[in-house]
């Protein structure tokens, strides 16, 4: 399971996506997670869905692949979608006691499921296209304007690419202690909650361990390549807009005014 996280991971490829510039996805990409949270009928999330399935057949990115990151989080969308099948107060259509299911129960825990699912694909396949540098570059130009307030726009941008990218580094050496554990008689699978949580506390020490010295060799490595931060740093490849951009812009404000139309001037479904 730790192995199929794929945020913060990245997928090589000349597809169009790839090519695109990191300014444009990471705005895209923003207002697509904020679109997820205000659609509200099955119409909507069909246009939403069928737009996601061509951005990762335009990414040329494996569904399997994709799909893979959504596995770790299953739990949490199994559990999302069973707190509102019994809480939510509505028609009932099956009871045992106190504990009603109900249509609208149902209805939202269908929906936030896909909401959870499409967030999770959505956000997957920024950083599936996009290169750490690439994305430390556009979030750094993005947030330039809050230079004129003394915000340190690069340190932080570099903090924010540089915590992405060892998500799967982090991963991975989990799952290298985690098998290490258990060649030595580690049992992480079975027992209650508080067993398997305590099961962990030997992965953690050397997992702390090994971060802080990856972040020290990371650190000397910089260094080693004189480093100074964003003043006046250069850059190997200029940023620009280019006629890829604007296809995909475009590509987006139609999937946009659809998705608009089929939300607020169609009856919900």
């Amino acid at each position: 399971m730790v192995k199929d996280i794929t945020l913060g991971q990245y997928f090589p490829g000349e597809s169009l996506i790839h090519r695109a510039d990191p300014r444009v996805k990471i705005i895209l990409t923003l207002v697509i997670m904020a679109n997820i949270f205000f659609i509200d009928s099955y119409l909507a999330f069909a246009v939403f869905t069928c737009f996601v399935v061509m951005t990762v057949l335009a990414a040329k990115v494996p569904f399997i692949y994709t799909l893979k990151g959504l596995k770790p989080i299953m739990p949490v969308i199994v559990f999302t979608a069973l707190v509102n099948i019994f809480t939510t107060p509505g028609t009932v259509i099956l009871g045992y006691g106190a504990i009603h299911i109900t249509c609208e129960g149902i209805d939202t825990a269908v929906k936030m499921s896909l909401r959870i699912a499409l967030l999770i694909i959505s956000s997957s396949i920024m950083t599936l296209t996009t290169t750490p540098i690439s994305l430390t570059d556009g979030l750094e130009r993005l947030l330039s304007p809050l230079k004129h307030l003394k915000v340190p726009v690069h340190e932080f941008s570099m903090m924010m690419t540089v915590a992405l990218r060892f998500i799967p580094t982090l991963l991975e050496e989990t799952d290298k202690i985690m098998k290490a554990q258990a060649s030595r008689g580690a049992d992480f699978e079975t027992g209650n909650v508080f067993e398997r949580a305590k099961s962990f506390i030997p992965v953690l020490v050397p997992l702390f361990v090994s971060a802080f010295r990856r972040a020290d060799d990371l650190a000397m490595a910089m260094e080693a390549r004189c480093y100074r931060g964003g003043e006046g740093r250069t850059r190997m490849k200029q940023m620009k807009l280019s006629k890829v951009d604007l296809k995909i812009t475009l590509s987006f404000l139609i999937f946009e005014s659809v998705l608009v139309y089929v939300q607020y001037f169609k009856m919900y479904v």
